[in-house]
Formats: structure tokens, sequence, C-alpha cells
């Protein structure tokens, strides 16, 4: 009698450890996302690159309609609007948030994000940050960013080769040194330094002598560039003789400036080059016009398959580069793109 109770304590206790990570592995499962993943992605604006890369978003979830739903909101350049909408989120059951911030400083940023990570949600930040921006969510989420300091090299060899192949139109008062107005984004991005910096050491490094005319904040923004060149054409006039921008709409906006004065129509002799960073779609046709020198080109499809792929495993619990041809920057939680230089044909 005693030896049957043993053995039935014994199968008991066998029972009751089968059962514990039996029971674990129910709780696990019940937090797996429903199909289809609902992804919420917040733009600080809906410019023409963001635009791409939402319309390409969109055109994967037209692909995987059983797999993902995409729900975007515009913070039309405006952080409060982009808080709002961030805490509302959280409350309406997203498996993951893209968050595109419009500004990386962390006494505007840093309580929605503190909101985001107590809730454990999912977060893949994008854009350029900076290390503040990287150590405050480094443990609780991602970021997918390009090579800033590429882009600058890259458009600073497009403007180093016009120079040299172009010289004679271009140096108008036959000094020997290229004038030049840079037309920056927003104060306090990351990549503005480095886009800036890059651009012009490129020169340097070409042997080029520079002169900066002026330095103007454009907020990356069409119209507060056309503004500034407008107004900055009255006072030099043919001095200028490149326009170095940090976004494709900075340089469209310098362009229909210029094309108000009568420059940049396609005439070589009352051209001035012009250079940008993103290769939209408005910047391409300028540059096949001959209106606009070059850009430099991130591709919006290559963004939106990361931002989806990496997404999908991050709001499945799983690593976040599963699957993917990915990787990490020595940061370890940077997922950096390439550029390209794009010219006329």
């Amino acid at each position: 009698m005693k030896i049957l109770k043993r053995v039935l304590m014994f199968i008991i206790i066998i029972i009751l450890v089968i059962e514990i990570p039996s029971n674990n592995i129910i709780v696990n499962s019940s937090v797996i996302p429903k199909n289809p993943i609902k992804i919420g992605v917040f733009l600080h604006s809906y410019d023409e690159y963001l635009s791409l890369v939402k319309q390409n978003l969109e055109a994967i979830q037209s692909e995987n309609q059983d797999k993902v739903q995409f729900i975007f909101f515009n913070a039309k350049e405006n952080q409060s609007i982009q808080n709002e909408s961030i805490d509302k989120a959280l409350t309406e059951n997203f498996d993951l948030l893209i968050v595109n911030l419009h500004t990386i400083n962390l006494k505007e940023v840093g309580d929605t994000l503190s909101k985001i990570i107590k809730n454990n949600m999912p977060l893949i930040l994008f854009g350029e940050p900076d290390e503040k921006l990287i150590n405050f969510v480094k443990d609780n989420g991602i970021f997918i960013a390009s090579y800033g300091k590429d882009s600058g090299i890259l458009e600073g060899k497009i403007i180093a080769d016009e120079w040299m192949n172009n010289k004679e139109a271009i140096d108008k008062n036959g000094d020997n040194i290229l004038q030049y107005i840079i037309l920056k984004g927003r104060i306090g991005d990351p990549i503005v330094n480095e886009r800036t910096k890059y651009a012009i050491s490129t020169l340097k490094k070409e042997g080029i002598k520079i002169e900066e005319l002026a330095s103007v904040n454009g907020e990356w923004n069409k119209d507060l560039a056309k503004r500034a060149i407008e107004s900055l054409f009255l006072i030099y006039g043919n001095r200028i003789e490149a326009i170095i921008s940090n976004n494709d709409e900075m340089a469209i906006g310098a362009i229909e400036a210029l094309q108000k004065y009568g420059y940049n129509t396609g005439n070589k002799s009352t051209s001035i080059p012009v250079v940008g960073i993103d290769g939209i779609e408005t910047a391409k046709d300028l540059i096949q016009k001959g209106f606009m020198t070059g850009t430099v080109i991130q591709d919006p499809r290559n963004q939106a398959e990361a931002l989806y792929k990496v997404g999908m495993n991050l709001a499945s619990g799983k690593y976040p580069l599963e699957n993917t041809n990915y990787k990490f920057d020595d940061t370890g939680v940077v997922i950096r793109f390439p550029y390209k230089e794009y010219i006329k044909q």
C-alpha cells in the first residue's frame, strides 16, 4: 500500500511539473498579435518623400491584406499633434508603432516615448537619431535610418563634378572660388549637420576653393526655401554660383525662385547648379529637363519594405532581423540604408 501511495505521489508530481511549462506556453501564445497586424504609422508630415514611403506601405498592405493593416497619422510638422495622436493610439489596440518624429528633442518627445515603452509597445523610430535618443530608446525599440554622411559626400561630388566640367559657365566672376548658398533642414536634426558638413568637406577635398554667401534654415520646406532664395537673389544676384540643399523639397523651392528671375530654364549661361537629397519624382523630372543639377537618392520602396519586414517581426515577438538581410550598425539598434547619386542621363 505504501508503495502504491509513493507511485501515485510520483505520478502527481510529474503531472504538475509538465503542467507548469504548458501553462506558460498558453500565456505567451495569448500575446501573439491577431491577423492582420495593426500598425500605426506616425509621419511628421506628408511631404513628397514621406508620401512616397506612405504609398509604398499602402502597396505592401494591398499585397498582404490578410497580414497587415497600416493606419497613418499626419503630424503636420507639429510635435504636439504627433504626441496627442500617439497617446490616443496607445488606447486603441495597435500591435506596433512606427514613428517618424518631428523633432528628436527629448524635452518635447521624451514623455511620449516613455509612455510607449511603459505600455510595452513594439516601436520603430524612422529617421536619423542622435546619441541621446538612441540611449533613451535602446532597449525598447529600433531605428531605421540612412547614412547622412554618405548623402553629403555624394552631394558634394555632384557639385564638384559640375564645377570641373563647366567651370567657365559657373565661375561668373572668374575668381576661381565657388560662391554658394546652403539650404539647411530643421535645427537640431542630426542629419542636417552631417549632410552639410560632408557636402562642404567633399568640395574642399576635391581642391575647390569655396565661399559661403549665406546659410538658410529652410525647415525642409519648399516654400520657405523659395522665399529665402528670392530675397537672397536680390542681395547677391549672379554672385550665387551654387545652391546646396539638405533635401529635394528645398532645392525645388530654390529653382522656382531662380526661375522667377529667368535662371534655370534650360540655358547653361543662365543656370545656377542646384543639388538636393531624396530623389523625389519632381526633382528627377527637373534634373532630366536640365533645370536641376542632381540629387542623392534613398529608395522609398526599400525603406517601406524594411519598416514592414522588421515591424512584422517585432509585432510577432521575434528577433527584428529574423529572415531578413538587414544588419544593425555599431549601435546594435540602427539599420541604415545607402544612397546613390542621380544626375541627367
